[in-house]
């Protein structure tokens, strides 16, 4: 089950689509973190202004030099030690679509803790986006009940997996991380 959910959201990844999935946190929209025109999409879907940021998801924290020009060495050490799932805004984002990239050159980016995301984000090589499952101003759903049939019925994929959960799931933690090691946090 949980591999053939990764190859259909894969296909659809490969093909430039939007996906619907559960993540370590609340259910997410995604798409190839490379990908400008499914990175629009999803603002479309979403209704949301494009200078608003969206999270990047990776499977390891190895490849955060792949996406972070410098990436301070604390980063490492906040992500081992968070205790809920912790998405760090760090500056000097590379190779990712433009428009994953903040006005200021930062992105945010959590390295996600969930057998299918990593499974996922592994075999498309590329990171994936994640924004909450809404449209902009409404709230964020705490589990697959909660979203909108607007939403479900707007990406091309809805990966059939954790729908019948309803844990009630709460976004990462979201702190700014300077390059010099500074850090502040944004949501808590």
């Amino acid at each position: 089950m949980l591999r053939d959910e990764i190859a259909k959201a894969l296909t659809i990844l490969q093909q430039g689509g939007i996906i619907l999935y559960p993540t370590d946190t609340i259910w997410g929209i995604g798409c190839d973190a490379t990908n400008t025109e499914a990175v629009k999409k999803i603002f479309a879907l979403k209704q949301r202004d494009e200078a608003k940021s969206v999270i990047v998801l990776l499977d390891t924290d190895n490849k955060l030099q792949s996406y972070i020009a410098e990436v301070p060495e604390i980063a490492y050490e906040l992500m081992e030690f968070a205790e809920n799932p912790l998405t760090l805004v760090m500056p000097g984002a590379k190779n990712l679509s433009p428009a994953v990239i903040n006005a200021d050159g930062s992105v945010g980016i959590r390295v996600v803790n969930h057998p299918f995301c990593q499974q996922l984000i592994q075999r498309l090589r590329r990171p994936i986006v994640s924004t909450s499952a809404n449209i902009s101003g409404q709230p964020s759903p705490q589990n697959f009940s909660q979203i909108s049939e607007e939403v479900i019925n707007g990406v091309d994929y809805v990966v059939d997996l954790e729908q019948h959960d309803h844990t009630i799931k709460k976004p990462s933690t979201i702190m700014r991380l300077e390059a010099d090691g500074r850090f502040a946090f944004i949501r808590r």
